[in-house]
């Protein structure tokens, strides 16, 4: 189930999040755009630029499923500035979330899982899954999907969902 959860969907939403980012430098390319305007982009004052939104997805997905298994995630130095580069961490997330199997999230349910901010506080796995892992890789990757979307790439439902394992 966990491996399901978290391997597999993260797995999907990065490659969906790379096809939305090939489809922004398509966008760019059409419009002579300098694609550093898209990804310096965002929806707020407030909020993260399109870069940051990108780092934090391929972030909690590697992360995420580390703290799960107890194995060490890659690092990452948060200095990507260009969307080829982007590009390079996604699929690197997405090689290092290929090397798991549904075998070690074994003991994923009870572990006990915490991170400095939050200050001695945990959550089971099942917590750490269900109510955090999950729903902040598809806000970030709703985020940057949203930016693209507000600045007029021509992206809609069908590329954030990807495909679909529709049978006949």
């Amino acid at each position: 189930m966990y491996y399901d959860l978290t391997v597999v969907q993260f797995t999907k939403m990065l490659k969906n999040l790379s096809v939305i980012l090939e489809k922004a430098e398509a966008f760019a390319a059409l419009k002579k755009v300098d694609m550093s305007v898209l990804l310096n982009s965002r929806l707020s004052v407030d909020q993260f630029n399109l870069t940051r939104q990108v780092q934090i997805s391929c972030d909690i997905a590697k992360l995420a499923v580390a703290r799960l298994t107890a194995k060490e995630a890659p690092t990452h130095e948060d200095n990507e500035a260009t969307l080829a580069e982007l590009q390079t961490r996604i699929q690197s997330v997405i090689d290092y979330l290929a090397t798991f199997s549904a075998a070690d999230f074994a003991d994923t349910a009870t572990r006990s899982i915490s991170q400095p901010r939050w200050e001695g506080k945990y959550l089971t796995g099942h917590e750490f899954a269900m109510e955090w892992a999950v729903p902040n890789v598809y806000f970030h990757v709703t985020t940057a999907y949203a930016i693209l979307r507000h600045v007029g790439v021509d992206v809609g439902k069908k590329d954030y969902l990807g495909e679909m394992p529709y049978k006949s």
